[in-house]
């Protein structure tokens, strides 16, 4: 009698294993079916997708508000490119936006987010006292052009660090990293296009594992949301 409760047990508990190993490994299928969907689908809206806003106009703003207010006064530079984007892009920039901050791979800001869509932001960032931190590594293109101060960047293999200054763009390509550092105080605006919903979570990740400050998270999170949705029903994407 004991040894055919043993041998029940055994094949109960091998029927377990063999059920938990099924549902392991079709998670992981699913996983990777979602992982290729998100990748596919963002290569196929990059090369598809007709986009509003334009890196070189971006520059020539930044470089025309750098120009009549230099090194002498950060406010009224950001006012003023904000100013020129309103004047060229409309309803597509938003009317109030705010300031918040932004915690990402290691590096800390504050941002002010001016466009957000499906397909493309548009934000002021930047910091008073200097930041590093990973760039992230996205299905989108970014065009950081600086309006104030000085940015650093390297690749992994690079000896030398890649330095820009007031009016220089620099453009990270979809899918490349990063590492960054803004040494002293840096203000630069920043524009993404591409699969921006999949940037969020590097975004995000810093208030579960660091900072904690759900607030921020709730501010971007509703700055986001309103956003897209409202792009979204002007037709948008």
């Amino acid at each position: 009698m004991a040894r055919t409760k043993g041998r029940t047990s055994n094949t109960g508990t091998a029927q377990a294993e063999r059920a938990s190993t099924g549902s392991s490994g079709f998670c992981t299928a699913l996983l990777v079916l979602l992982v290729a969907i998100a990748v596919g689908g963002s290569v196929y809206l990059y090369q598809h997708q007709e986009y509003v806003f334009d890196p070189a106009t971006l520059q020539a703003i930044s470089k025309r508000a750098i120009a009549r207010h230099g090194n002498s006064d950060v406010k009224a530079l950001v006012n003023d490119v904000v100013a020129q984007l309103r004047l060229e892009y409309g309803e597509h920039i938003i009317g109030e936006p705010e300031w918040m901050f932004n915690n990402a791979g290691g590096a800390m800001g504050s941002m002010l987010v001016l466009h957000c869509s499906f397909s493309e932001y548009i934000i002021i960032f930047g910091t008073a006292v200097g930041t590093e931190g990973h760039t992230g590594r996205f299905l989108a293109d970014d065009y950081f052009t600086i309006l104030h101060g000085e940015q650093w960047a390297f690749s992994a293999g690079a000896l030398e660090r890649e330095v820009y200054q007031p009016g220089d763009q620099h453009h990270l390509r979809f899918g490349e990293a990063k590492q960054y550092r803004m040494p002293e105080d840096c203000w630069a605006l920043e524009y993404a296009r591409g699969n921006i919903p999949a940037m969020l979570p590097f975004g995000f990740a810093d208030t579960f594992f660091s900072t904690l400050d759900f607030s921020t998270l709730w501010k971007t999170v509703r700055v986001s949301a309103v956003g897209m949705i409202g792009e979204a029903l002007k037709g948008k994407i």
